[in-house]
């Protein structure tokens, strides 16, 4: 698991605390645990490769992300900022040959190979303030943009026959999420990131239980799903992402 990737949400953190007086901001942090299921295939100038069949990555695997939100005071917009590590490694065998980037790989011959869908995010939102007030409360709207900065890999090695690509896109997409106060120290949340352009969209929705301990803890837990259909630099991504995930976090 990729922990050191999150951190790197951590300087822009420090520079909002610089440029903000403290005693105005509300802090939401959380880290957690998300068990994925990838579906669907790959491919770099060449054939697209099955993540099942092909590459072998049939089995669930549990990531750790973090996420950090931020409420401004007065007009400045809040910020979320995400990590969400994603790497996917097999060993598989194929009956045909098939092409991965400048090679030709054989037939009925072992090989291994890694995906890696790395992302961070940076949104700037705004909570809609008449639906909160009519609610007295108990449900808050915010809509916003995201930049999600995608670091992709994809390789394959066969014997001495070895090919990789890597690439990183930037990804504006539009954001919404919604929180409801269920009862108590319950609640119910919900987010939307989207973005789709020519052939290729990218949607990340997130469900989420939320419980408060004491103080300023809280636990969740809940589902998230991706769907990735991205073709940057001849490296093509269409997959599927989905799973339960739990975390813990402070809210001051």
């Amino acid at each position: 698991m990729k922990i050191k990737g999150m951190f790197m949400i951590i300087p822009v953190v420090l520079l909002i605390f610089t440029v903000a007086p403290v005693y105005a901001i509300g802090i939401e942090a959380a880290i957690g645990a998300w068990n994925q299921i990838p579906e669907g295939d790959m491919g770099y100038k060449g054939d697209s490769l099955s993540l099942k069949s092909d590459l072998q990555y049939s089995k669930s695997k549990t990531e750790m992300s973090g996420r950090v939100k931020i409420d401004m005071p007065l007009f400045i917009p809040n910020i979320y900022l995400m990590a969400t590590p994603m790497k996917y490694t097999g060993n598989g065998v194929k009956n045909t040959a098939f092409r991965f980037g400048d090679r030709v790989y054989l037939a009925n011959v072992p090989y291994s190979s890694e995906l890696k869908l790395d992302h961070y995010d940076i949104g700037l939102y705004y909570g809609i303030p008449f639906i909160n007030t009519a609610t007295l409360g108990k449900l808050n709207v915010d809509v916003g943009l995201n930049l999600r900065i995608m670091d992709m890999k994809g390789s394959i090695t066969q014997g001495n026959i070895s090919e990789s690509k890597s690439v990183t896109a930037p990804l504006p997409m539009l954001y919404a999420a919604g929180q409801l106060k269920v009862i108590g120290d319950f609640s119910v949340e919900a987010e939307t990131r989207g973005i789709a352009y020519s052939s290729n969209h990218y949607i990340d929705v997130i469900g989420r239980l939320k419980y408060k301990v004491f103080g300023p803890a809280f636990i969740g837990a809940g589902y998230r799903y991706e769907k990735i259909k991205v073709d940057y630099k001849d490296l093509k991504v269409d997959v599927n992402i989905g799973g339960p995930f739990a975390e813990i976090g402070v809210k001051f």
